[in-house]
């Protein structure tokens, strides 16, 4: 009796086995013979998702996008230092500090993911094309500007996240991501102060 059971258990795995490997020999994403052994979980990435995609969830397949984004993170390096200058030179002396700070935490971000990309790739960060600068029209254009170019980060290094799996490399997105939120709160009390009545009223400008 127990050698029939235990033959059973035998064909059951097999047939199981057989049944996951023709999921992944139909994988797009993984090609023929793929061991469901190196994949998140059985079926993953197969197409027919019944939800919503989550392959792009996956460290190992959203690494390759993570470093492109690292490098694009810091790509517009010189010209936000003249942005800051900038608005450093049109801010009300009170707000000052407040411009100043952030700038602070942007300069820190940028040596952050610079070391981030060397420990990761043994590379340097290849220097970006400085394009010319162009200086807001006002201080709340200025505002409204980095607002919403924070916002658009948050997003940015949320899918740098994605790509990491060692804790401390995640601990610094965190903290990055973090700075930029509390940026983003910043920015709209500058704009609640300086600019939330010179705009018409259901005015909305998102340009960036």
């Amino acid at each position: 009796m127990m050698d029939n059971a235990k033959t059973r258990n035998v064909t059951a795995d097999k047939a199981e086995q057989i049944k996951t490997n023709n999921v992944y020999n139909n994988c797009p994403f993984c090609g023929r013979g793929t061991s469901p052994l190196l994949t998140p979980y059985p079926g993953y990435p197969y197409i027919n998702y019944k939800y919503f995609p989550t392959y792009m969830y996956v460290p190992q397949y959203a690494y390759p996008e993570a470093l492109r984004l690292i490098i694009a993170s810091v790509s517009g390096e010189r010209e936000d230092e003249l942005f800051y200058n900038y608005m450093l030179s049109v801010a009300p002396p009170a707000q000052k500090e407040i411009v100043a700070a952030i700038r602070d935490d942007e300069i820190k971000h940028n040596k952050m993911l610079r070391e981030l990309y060397w420990q990761l790739t043994g590379q340097e960060i290849p220097p970006a094309q400085n394009d010319a600068f162009q200086p807001p029209e006002s201080y709340c254009n200025g505002i409204t500007k980095a607002l919403f170019g924070e916002l658009a980060a948050v997003e940015r290094y949320r899918k740098i996240l994605f790509g990491l799996e060692f804790l401390p490399y995640r601990n610094m997105i965190t903290e990055i991501y973090t700075d930029e939120l509390k940026h983003g709160s910043k920015w709209n009390y500058l704009y609640t102060l300086n600019c939330s009545c010179s705009m018409p009223q259901g005015a909305v400008n998102h340009t960036l």
